[in-house]
């Protein structure tokens, strides 16, 4: 029904008009019982007023004046209701809207969830190589600060978290510095290596941001030669070279990271903790670790030892330490020892350690 009865107010006096309401396709049309048009209200100046539930009351939002509307012929009520956008009596309207919203709520998770599955990997790989490497070390003496918080028990067994400080353990200490100084000349990595042997009975070793690396004492007593242990530092060295630690904390800190670079404090804030558990407690994707064994027996044909020594250790402890660093995505360790053997040199030159060297250094820990 395009037309039906109303009674009109004009705003200025109080009488009651018996009138023809016409639902025109462009505005609602005022007609006197003579047929003349009294007033011509455009659809989207209509407003709807408070009224009970069986009568349709309207104003216009243009004007101040009280002039209005009321209409309770339900068919005319229920054209008028589709024709004006802004009186959606039967929540029409409404419910289009709050589909719209669910929609775009949808739309704009599922978008989050791809820039985080792919686009921030991506951004990750493209910047990590552009910060420059003061920031990166940095980054690095501040996430060390944090790792040790994390890591270090000795406050309950009472013995010093690193190892190499008493007078019995100097020449362990000393013998490790040679291993790490031939090494990094044979690297040539514009940063400086600072490599630490702590008290954890874990068989792992972490590299950090900036050139910090933590071997652990369980790796240690479980290498049966320099080589395996010189093996595990030259992989270690390669996350280095290739910025995979700065990189793994660019994708899981995000915004925060690239504040703390920008400022050039990485002390406040939570960035520094994302990143410390980030290198704990997170596996690096399979590429990047096949990137890192790749480096570490290059290096390994470098300083003369003995390339396959990586995959013999990673083949011992592999069913023993599920989880740690050096041993992610455990059941390709096969494929990656395969990987390593193909890749490897036949060992050349002096040994990587002497033997009074050896034994110095796996009795670092006391």
């Amino acid at each position: 029904m395009s037309a039906g009865p109303g009674i009109y107010f004009d705003g200025k006096t109080s009488t009651r008009q018996a009138v023809t309401v016409d639902a025109a396709p462009t505005a609602l049309r005022i007609l006197s019982n003579d047929g003349a048009t009294l007033a011509e209200w455009p659809y989207a100046d209509l407003q709807s007023l408070a009224a009970p539930e069986n009568l349709l009351r309207l104003g216009r939002r243009s004007t101040r004046s009280l002039e209005r509307l009321e209409i309770r012929d339900t068919g005319l009520a229920a054209m008028i209701d589709q024709l004006a956008v802004s009186i959606d009596r039967t929540g029409i309207a409404e419910r289009r809207g709050r589909k719209k919203v669910i929609a775009w709520t949808f739309a704009a998770c599922a978008s989050l969830v791809l820039v985080a599955v792919f686009g921030v990997p991506a951004i990750a790989d493209r910047l990590a190589p552009l910060i420059p490497l003061s920031v990166e070390r940095n980054l690095g003496v501040a996430v060390d600060k944090q790792i040790r918080a994390m890591l270090d028990t000795s406050r309950s067994n009472g013995r010093p978290f690193e190892c190499g400080d008493a007078s019995r353990e100097r020449a362990g200490r000393e013998a490790l510095d040679r291993l790490m100084r031939r090494m990094e000349r044979a690297a040539e990595l514009p940063i400086p290596l600072d490599a630490k042997v702590v008290r954890r009975r874990e068989a792992n070793a972490i590299a950090l941001p900036g050139g910090h690396i933590y071997v652990f004492e369980g790796l240690i007593q479980r290498a049966r030669s320099p080589d395996e242990l010189a093996a595990v530092l030259a992989h270690e060295i390669g996350h280095v070279a290739n910025r995979d630690g700065t990189r793994s904390i660019l994708q899981a800190a995000g915004l925060s990271f690239l504040f703390g670079m920008l400022l050039g404090d990485f002390t406040g804030g939570g960035v520094v903790v994302i990143a410390a558990r980030t290198i704990v407690q997170s596996a690096y994707a399979r590429d990047v670790e096949a990137a890192a064994d790749l480096y570490g027996v290059r290096l390994m044909a470098k300083i003369g030892g003995d390339g396959k020594a990586l995959g013999t250790i990673l083949e011992r402890i592999g069913g023993l330490e599920p989880g740690i660093t050096i041993l992610s995505d455990h059941p390709e360790t096969k494929a990656r020892i395969q990987a390593i053997n193909a890749a490897a040199w036949p060992k050349t030159g002096d040994p990587v350690m002497s033997p009074d060297d050896w034994v110095a250094l796996t009795r670092i820990c006391g």
